[in-house]
């Protein structure tokens, strides 16, 4: 007898796991036909039935519920949270180009690293960039077992029950699909689904929504599943991120597999071989876009052969092989009605436009940055004019242009309209917030104060760098709930250093004025508070320096130390030993660690001297002892090539490098494990020479460094 003919009371366990196989297969198949072609095969009642039979089958065996199961589908309880979901394969962001030179230089990029001649032979897919939520879905055995947003790239949250009420996401693959698969694409909501729901939103007397993006992300980050599935959310699948096994050797290839296998992807995708076939499909896609049933901001590149790919490899944020091309800032005319001065967490002070609030590009805009005094005057970083001299005044009416997520900024004024009375800005001299003298050093834009830890604005701004996004980014310490702790009177509130943050519960425990009962808190968000804080007590090593705030260590430079270094400690026991050389002094040329500080690759001398500077600052040093207690960095781990012979090694390219460039020569050494750096020292373990090597050759030879050539290198790496 059939499973499907066992009524429910009598499915043995082995049974019941059939039917409900059984049962979630079937149904998929009717969804599809019902929602996807708007052509259903059997009756409402009959579709009620199976459903029913599924739900009273899991009733009765609730540990056999599948992941795919259609119970989910619609009628998911609401979830208490968002698990994080750390990404088998990062889900990195892509480089922009805003004009036909960048794509150029983007190109000319690309043969350059591969040391290929611009002679078209390098095929690129172009696609438009749909404006929506970046997702990763996992197949397990052809089941959908997870789904996860990108988050920071590195780490997302779970959002499986959501998207598993997507009807335009398979719930299972085909016979044969590979045993571990992740579809990566784009959560969007469809420009005329966003008005239909806006429709019927004002018809109940309820607040409408902005735009079809933020639509589309807050209806997929609702905790009830049932929320998701009463709003029509729509897919493209365009990239992949784990893979047991590889689909195609290019990528236009991997994405017709996923066609094949019912995923939604761009009918606009196209091959090109040339800067102008790309710039021809760019413009094609533009002009079409205003009849998109989808946003988009833009087209991507990529190469086409995975294999050129491979080669080309990442940056610390964005592939190598890809790069987005913006279509032009959206702008729109309206009054500055003030300049405000904020001050940072390195002192700069930074003119921010108070703007009569405008709607760009889908977005009110009440705010914009003015970078600098500077181009306030209308002078630009070279000393030329920019606005052709034109001031940035209050009062004016100003253009204001917003590009995708880029920050509003002030393009130009309409002299024409400028009120008679308007004078021009006088940049402050002084801290609006400590009264500090603010100066400006030669050849910088920037007027800094020079109050330092007596400036309660520095203070603060470096506490919300350290909870930023990119640094330690802990939910729920926001810029208001910063300024409300370090204000804070009571000691078992404040947090002045981000060691505070960390001993906050173990004070308020201790309390009698308890956090939750203080208006604006309440039990579950400082739950929620003190959940996302011990999360964070174990860090990537990257993370963790870039959160300190050294001057010039960016995101990019603090990867760059924890790649080369591997630990906090070695990275810390180098920073307190560099001494730079001597002011005036040529032949010094600072100790061992200095040495081995600035022979990062990518670092110089003034990156180094600032990380030299705050490890010499005795307050400094007292801030990290504390936070170091409560924090632990994690090491640095490398992907490593299996059974690769340079893995943990340290190498320096030097010479003319015949058959690679000298970037390709450092990715490689990167993606097998080893280290690269620009200067040889005791703690090089390999220089590779090529024809006309000279000082850095000697100096190998001096210390008996290992030496080999070009060709000994990939035969060393197994690539000959």
């Amino acid at each position: 007898m059939s499973t499907s003919q066992i009524a429910v009371d009598q499915l043995t366990e082995e049974q019941a796991r059939e039917e409900l196989a059984r049962l979630a297969a079937e149904i998929a198949v009717h969804d599809k036909h019902y929602h996807g072609e708007d052509a259903p095969v059997i009756s409402d009642a009959e579709y009620d039935a199976l459903k029913a039979r599924n739900e009273a089958i899991e009733l009765r065996f609730p540990h056999l519920v599948r992941p795919d199961s259609p119970s989910l589908r619609v009628g998911a309880a609401p979830l208490p949270t968002f698990a994080p979901v750390t990404h088998s394969r990062p889900m990195l962001s892509l480089g922009n180009a805003f004009s036909d030179e960048d794509v150029q230089d983007f190109v000319g990029s690309v043969y350059r690293f591969l040391g290929m001649l611009p002679d078209n032979s390098i095929v690129f897919t172009a696609e438009p960039k749909i404006d929506g939520l970046s997702m990763s879905i996992r197949y397990e055995n052809g089941i959908l077992v997870r789904a996860a947003t990108r988050g920071d790239g590195a780490t997302g949250e779970n959002v499986t029950a959501n998207i598993l009420t997507i009807n335009e996401i398979p719930k299972r693959l085909p016979k044969g699909a590979p045993d571990v698969v992740e579809v990566r694409g784009e959560i969007y909501m469809a420009k005329s689904d966003f008005l239909a729901l806006n429709e019927q939103l004002a018809a109940q007397g309820k607040q409408t929504f902005v735009n079809p993006r933020n639509t589309a992300a807050g209806s997929l980050r609702q905790l009830d599943a049932r929320v998701t599935a009463g709003r029509k959310l729509r897919f493209f699948a365009y990239a992949w991120g784990e893979m047991s096994e590889t689909l195609a050797d290019t990528q236009m290839g991997f994405v017709e597999t996923f066609k094949s296998w019912g995923f939604p992807v761009n009918p606009l995708m196209k091959r090109v071989s040339s800067v102008q076939e790309l710039l021809e499909h760019y413009r094609e896609i533009g002009l079409e876009r205003p009849k998109l049933d989808y946003d988009i901001d833009g087209v991507v590149y990529k190469v086409d052969r995975l294999d050129l790919q491979n080669r080309l490899g990442f940056r610390s944020r964005s592939p190598r092989w890809a790069i987005a091309h913006k279509f032009p800032a959206e702008q729109a005319f309206t009054i500055l009605r003030g300049i405000d001065i904020q001050v940072g967490r390195t002192g700069a002070l930074t003119p921010v436009a108070r703007l009569e609030p405008i709607t760009v590009g889908g977005v009110v805009v009440t705010n914009a940055t003015l970078h600098n005094e500077d181009y306030i005057k209308g002078i630009g970083l070279n000393g030329q004019p920019i606005r052709e001299g034109r001031d940035i005044r209050v009062g004016d009416t100003v253009i204001v242009q917003r590009a995708g997520d880029v920050i509003p900024q002030i393009v130009d004024v309409v002299l024409e309209k400028r009120p008679s009375e308007a004078k021009p800005y006088e940049f402050p001299r002084t801290c609006p917030v400590c009264g500090s003298h603010a100066v400006r050093e030669e050849g910088e834009a920037v007027r800094r104060c020079t109050g330092g830890l007596i400036c309660s604005a520095q203070a603060v701004e470096r506490i919300r760098h350290f909870v930023s996004r990119n640094a330690f980014d802990i939910e729920g310490l926001g810029e208001k709930q910063v300024e409300f702790f370090f204000n804070a009177d009571d000691p078992s509130l404040s947090i002045r250093t981000p060691a505070d943050i960390f001993t906050l519960q173990k004070r308020q425990q201790a309390s009698l004025r308890k956090l939750e009962k203080i208006d604006g808190f309440g039990t579950v968000s400082v739950r929620k508070l003190y959940e996302a804080i011990d999360a964070r007590r174990s860090i990537a090593l990257s993370r963790f320096l870039y959160a300190l705030g050294m001057r010039h260590v960016g995101e990019v430079n603090a990867k760059r130390f924890a790649r080369a270094f591997g630990s906090y400690a070695a990275f810390e026991r180098v920073a307190r030993d560099a001494m730079p050389p001597s002011e005036g002094n040529r032949t010094d040329r600072g100790n061992e660690a200095w040495q081995e500080l600035i022979g990062v690759e990518g670092i110089g001398s003034v990156v180094a001297e600032a990380v030299v500077e705050f490890f010499n600052e005795p307050h400094n040093r007292e801030v990290l002892d504390a936070l170091l207690q409560e924090v632990t960095p994690q090491d640095e781990k490398l992907e490593v090539a299996e059974g690769s012979p340079v893995a943990g090694k340290t190498i320096v390219f030097t010479g003319s490098l015949e058959r690679m460039s000298r970037d390709e020569a450092k990715a490689m050494a990167e993606r097998y494990g080893a280290k690269t750096a620009g200067s040889v020292s005791k703690k090089t373990d390999l220089l590779v020479a090529g024809p006309g090597a000279g000082s850095k050759l000697a100096k190998a030879q001096e210390l008996g460094i290992e030496v080999i050539d070009e060709d000994a290198w990939f035969l060393l790496v197994g690539e000959e």
